[in-house]
């Protein structure tokens, strides 16, 4: 069936009131990023829709990506049909007989805005019927429950036919709960924290340690993969790569073994909250789960939190492992998590790291390095990717099964 459009109907945001417009904007705006790469598309944001002329283009790539755009509740290939039953009546047999098998149960529901259209919701309902009854007779009328729902939508501009609706990612527009910095690392848990930032509205952009000769750049592009998996749900998202060896040579230099751990998070965490105000970022999102491993226990939280003021967000922090998993499968970032590609947290992990390490104690160690200098260095070196969605970094399997060996 060629469809000429697809009609997107809002999710959460229909309830924004005076903000309605500027949630609309954001979810246009994320729409027309996600699908960048259909150049044939016309994007039409209205007051309770957000039309897509499909222009020629097959609807089933796009409606691909449109499942996983936040902010949208439900949508529906569409035939768009003039305002004259002449030509609405063909256009209801053509789109009956192409989505609506033999002997299926229907209804037809109709939704009128345009209020000077010759026939009401009821009488637009028992035309289309009778008719129906006359040119399908195999079809049987259910008003409970019927197998598809044939929806009429009488506007302004003209009518729209359609007989799926397909349920969107709901959630709010990325971009309409503000900006914050995003801890990525390559496991299982950030991915899974990210994607719920997201669903909340929140922009995120990628800060990634990576570590140089002790990672590899398959170990980077992973973490770049990952952060392409998530680009669907709102579109482009920037990867910030944080140049890091240096500094763990130098805390694994000068201080105590069971402290590496901590002294090493808080430099990440002074790190991204630099980056987090140099680019107007609001508040630190990052994986961690109370309780998981020894530097998310309560006290290793705390040790760590003591760098900064600015608000950290754990989406995941209640989550155990199989509810984490679970989220990593339907979201399709677990496979690519568990490629075993060693980043900078496990390179210099200690045997026994300290999960009840005390906070004056972490500040004692951390004078043992220079902080300011070795973080100016770092800031020098960042590495900022924009990743949109369909971009591709891992290498071809022979080259990763090469180096796994």
């Amino acid at each position: 069936m060629e469809y000429s459009e697809i009609m997107v109907r809002y999710g959460e945001l229909s309830t924004k009131g005076r903000n309605r417009q500027a949630f609309i904007g954001r979810l246009n705006g994320n729409v027309a990023k996600t699908l960048h790469d259909f150049p044939e598309l016309t994007i039409r944001p209205k007051r309770d829709r957000l039309h897509i002329e499909l222009n020629g283009q097959p609807s089933q790539p796009v409606m691909d990506r449109l499942k996983m755009v936040f902010g949208i509740q439900s949508f529906s290939p569409s035939v768009a049909v003039a305002k004259d039953m002449d030509k609405v009546y063909p256009a209801v047999l053509d789109l009956m007989n192409a989505t609506v098998p033999q002997g299926s149960t229907y209804k037809v529901m109709t939704k009128r805005s345009d209020h000077d259209f010759e026939l009401d919701t009821n009488g637009m309902n028992l035309a289309v019927g009778d008719y129906l009854d006359d040119k399908r007779p195999d079809l049987v009328v259910k008003m409970k429950q019927p197998e598809y729902t044939l929806r009429v939508e009488v506007r302004r501009e003209a009518i729209y036919l359609s007989t799926e609706t397909i349920l969107g990612a709901g959630g709010l527009p990325v971009g309409t709960a503000g900006h914050a910095a995003m801890m990525l690392s390559g496991g299982i848990d950030s991915p899974v924290a990210a994607y719920l930032a997201l669903k909340r509205g929140v922009d995120i952009e990628m800060v990634h340690f990576f570590s140089p000769p002790y990672t590899s750049e398959n170990a980077l592009n992973k973490a770049k993969e990952l952060t392409a998996k998530l680009t669907p749900y709102g579109g482009r998202i920037d990867f910030i790569a944080v140049p890091f060896a240096h500094i763990q040579e130098e805390i694994k230099a000068k201080v105590p073994e069971g402290y590496l751990m901590t002294v090493q998070r808080r430099l990440m965490l002074r790190l991204t909250e630099a980056i987090a105000k140099q680019r107007g970022d609001l508040a630190i999102f990052n994986g961690e789960s109370v309780g998981q491993v020894a530097s998310q226990t309560l006290a290793s939280m705390a040790a760590i939190n003591d760098v900064t003021t600015m608000p950290i967000v754990r989406p995941v922090a209640t989550m155990d492992k199989v509810e984490i998993i679970a989220e990593a499968e339907k979201i399709d970032t677990y496979e690519l998590s568990i490629m075993p590609f060693e980043d900078c947290c496990t390179i210099f992990a200690p045997p026994s790291p300290k999960t009840q390490p005390k906070i004056d104690k972490a500040r004692y160690y951390e004078t043992k390095i220079d902080v300011e200098g070795l973080m100016a260095e770092a800031m020098a070196g960042l590495q900022i990717t924009s990743i949109r969605p369909g971009d591709e970094f891992m290498k071809q399997d022979e080259d990763i099964i090469a180096e796994l060996l």
